[in-house]
């Protein structure tokens, strides 16, 4: 096992996105996950049917008390939920961990279309967390919010990708999959440059929790040492196969295979 990653995020009671997701992404990967409960959730592959966020201080609490002891290679923020705690794990972050790598899965929307941020929060998370990222990993719909500018088609991701860069992060994967397109178009932007990933479209339903699992997949192999662009790469390619071996649960969005790197035993 290589590279510890505190995950900061919510809890999906159904295991295929947030906290559940993250953790099983970065086992398979062999890196070693700690959390740090954001907001409970009540949902499974049709949709959310209820959010708690946690008290802001004790997500604090939980992000002190785990960096103190076992330390972190790279953390990870998924959904946060209000600004409150999106102000506490900043300040959290910058007292225990601002040189450790930091990913940022601006959560905003559910895959059903349940709010998962408050939108009053949304410049809270753009001031506060987006200036100490070394990578912010928004799909289209929350690059918009974040920019205001309406995306549709790769040139318009260019422009998304290089205004938020401007908010402070060193690095932005803007990830094209909302586009009709057939060939899926995933665009990281560094002051150096972009790297375009492309990749074909898998016709599925089961894609629950793909961002945060990409996102997570990512953290660890920053924490293992990896380069942005290629814990990206890696990340692009775990996340595929976890969606072409999808176990095919429930009746709406179903769940990824996570764990398709861990050999099964009879």
């Amino acid at each position: 096992m290589k590279g510890r990653v505190l995950i900061v995020a919510g809890s999906d009671s159904g295991g295929g996105a947030g906290i559940q997701a993250d953790i099983k992404a970065v086992s398979a990967l062999g890196a070693y996950a700690a959390t740090a409960i954001a907001a409970l959730t009540a949902q499974n592959t049709t949709g959310v049917y209820g959010v708690i966020p946690v008290d802001p201080a004790f997500v604090a609490l939980q992000m002190k008390v785990v960096l103190e002891d076992i330390g972190a290679d790279a953390v990870k923020i998924g959904m946060l939920a209000n600004a409150a705690v999106i102000e506490a794990v900043a300040t959290e972050y910058e007292a225990q961990a601002v040189n450790v790598p930091l990913v940022v899965d601006p959560v905003m929307i559910s895959k059903s279309g349940h709010h998962l941020l408050d939108p009053d929060a949304v410049l809270t998370l753009r001031k506060r967390l987006l200036p100490l990222a070394e990578l912010v990993t928004p799909n289209l719909p929350e690059a918009e919010a974040l920019t205001d500018i309406a995306i549709r088609d790769l040139d318009d991701m260019r422009r998304a990708a290089k205004l938020i860069l401007t908010f402070g992060p060193k690095a932005v994967l803007l990830k094209g999959g909302h586009l009709e397109d057939d060939r899926l178009h995933d665009l990281l932007l560094t002051e150096e440059g972009e790297t375009l990933f492309e990749g074909t479209r898998i016709h599925t339903p089961h894609t629950h929790g793909t961002g945060c699992t990409l996102a997570s997949a990512i953290a660890a192999g920053l924490a293992q040492g990896l380069t942005t662009r290629d814990a990206v790469a890696r990340a692009r390619a775990f996340v595929e196969t976890a969606i072409l071996t999808a176990p095919g649960l429930g009746h709406g969005h179903g769940p990824l295979n996570h764990l398709h790197t861990v050999r099964e035993f009879p």
